[in-house]
Formats: C-alpha cells, structure tokens, sequence
C-alpha cells in the first residue's frame, strides 16, 4: 500500500460524504482510507458503510480527544509507506494522489504538502473566507502556499509525512491547536526534508459562517504564542503583522473624533480587499464579504496572539486555548 489517508471527523458526515465521493474519482489508486470518529453526536458510520465496495476504506470510533490525538490513532492503524492527513471538510480533485506521486517520484521528501483553493459550490461566505486565508493582502503570504519560501511548513488540512519518520517523531502533539505547525517545526529541527507540492491541491471549505470564522483563527493567534513559547526561533517578524494590524485599527478609530481622515486609511484597506477579491472571485458580492472576512481574519488573529503574548509572556501563566468545543463547529 503507497498511501493511507487519514481523516478525522467530528460531527461532519456530510462534508465526510463528499470527501469520499472525490476519492472514488483518484487516477492512481494505490491507497487506503482511515476515518477516525472523534467522539461525534453525528456518527458518519453509515457514510462510509456506502463506499466499502469502491475504495479500500476503514472507519473507526473512539472518545474525544481533539484533532491531533485522532490522527494520531489513525496512524497507528494505517499500512501505508506514506500518510497524507486530510480535514473532512476537503474536496481532493481527481489528480490529487497522481500529482503527489509524480512529485515523489521526480525528487523524495520525508514530508510535503499542497495548498487549497474555494470550489465553484462553496456559498459566497466561503469563498470570501478563503480569499481572507489565502490573499497577499491578509496572512495568505505568510502561511506556505509559495515556492519562494526558504521553508514550507505544511498544514493539517493537507499534509503528508512517510510513515516511518510520522513514528519516529511521535506523531502529532497534545496541543489542541497548533499541532501541525507543531509537529512541522520538529520535521525541521529533526533533519528531514519537507516539500511544497503546488499541484497537490485540494478544495478546503473551512468555516461556514464569520462567527466560527473568527473563533478558529483566533486560537491561530493563540496558536502562535504557545508555540513561540515552546520554540522561541519559530516566531519570525511576519507573525506580528496580525497584531500590528489589530492595534492600528483600534489606534485609527480612537482618534477618528479628532482627525477624519484616519477613517481614510482603514477605508482604503477595505477597498482594496474589495477591488482584488471581486477581480479574483468575479463577483462583487463576494467582494463585499471578503472584506469583512479579511478584518475577521486579521483582528481575530491578532487578538488572540495579543491576548495569549499578556497571558504567557506577561503574567506567565500556562498554555491555553480558547473555543475548544467549537474546533469542528
């Protein structure tokens, strides 16, 4: 067996069902399918039962222990010479597994990944928060979809590691959030070698309203400061500019009263946002959401990293997460 997929799924036998339905279409098929039931209200059992015959696929159930523990369990059952960690919540074109072996094959890696893009169903709010994950404009340029980067850091919505180095670090950490940067930062600082694979594409959908939106990214922010805290080399000047962004918006409408054309510079922003996403969407409405997603993004990321950097780096208290019941949701 080449390739053992592992999906670990909380409450998303819908978003599990389309996922499967994409792999039914994979031009190379040398690979399994591990879905790992992380102690859902909505068991998507009966989902998988509905594809045993067309893919070599295993389901199992086991309590809740967040994201990364899941995977992790699901590795230890799989056969693969490589693991490829998806979210539920992907779509995986019917190129995606030949474009990871051609890659392979053209030069090895320990480790690689690919990046994601909005899908023509996707509504309009997702669409707008994927502009808002992946835009020069926001964070999108920081987060490894680029091959100029002088290291790719891959994420868990699309990540791939050999199964044998995947033991050898001890798979995915305790941390609720951030596991996979985490566990990237140790492919790294372990020697091995990681890859951006550009045509390992997937379609991601993300969250599916501004008020989850905000949740998850916000634990991104926070994200950042425990890992800082637990390898100091790993926060770059980059990583600020969520945090600068949040307190010169905040800075910008306290003196609004006093000096109007501050309100210009947060207006332009948005402008911007809206001219670059309703180019790229083709759509003006999605445009008008981009802005708001681009906003979500930025403060709710650099809230948390401000919140979390006065907690540990101040008072110097522990590690913690916010909206832990809502990673899925």
């Amino acid at each position: 067996m080449k390739y053992s997929l592992i999906i670990p799924v909380y409450n998303r036998p819908d978003e599990v069902d389309e996922l499967l339905e994409s792999l039914t279409t994979q031009t190379f098929t040398d690979f399994e399918v591990i879905v790992v039931e992380d102690g859902s209200a909505r068991p998507c059992r009966d989902v998988v039962e509905k594809y045993t015959g067309r893919m070599a696929v295993r389901y199992f159930m086991k309590p809740n222990s967040g994201p990364g523990q899941t995977r992790n369990y699901g590795a230890e059952r799989a056969e693969g010479e490589f693991l490829i960690v998806l979210d539920s919540d992907c779509i995986l074109p019917p190129g995606y597994l030949q474009a990871v072996e051609d890659e392979l094959q053209r030069e090895p890696a320990d480790a690689f990944g690919g990046p994601d893009h909005a899908h023509e169903s996707f509504t309009n709010v997702q669409k707008a928060i994927n502009y808002a994950m992946t835009s020069f404009f926001t964070t999108g340029g920081i987060r490894g979809g680029k091959k100029k980067m002088d290291k790719f850091y891959p994420r868990s919505f699309n990540m791939g590691i050999r199964r044998d180095v995947y033991n050898a670090l001890g798979g995915f950490s305790k941390m609720r959030f951030g596991e996979d940067i985490d566990f990237s930062i140790r492919i790294f600082k372990n020697g091995y070698r990681c890859r951006l694979f550009p045509g390992a594409w997937v379609w991601h959908k993300r969250r599916t309203d501004m008020k989850k939106f905000f949740k998850q990214v916000h634990n991104f922010g926070i994200a950042r400061i425990n890992l800082y805290k637990k390898y100091p080399e790993s926060l770059k000047l980059v990583h600020l500019l969520p945090a600068v962004f949040t307190l010169g918006v905040a800075f910008l409408l306290l003196v609004s009263p006093f000096c109007i054309w501050s309100l210009s510079l947060i207006a332009l922003f948005a402008v911007i946002i809206f001219l670059d996403s309703s180019v790229q969407n083709r759509s003006l409405a999605i445009g008008a959401l981009s802005v708001g997603a681009a906003f979500i993004q930025l403060i709710g990321y650099g809230s948390g990293f401000l919140r979390t950097w006065w907690q540990r780096c101040v008072l110097g208290k522990d590690e913690f997460s916010a909206f832990q019941k809502n990673f899925y949701k």
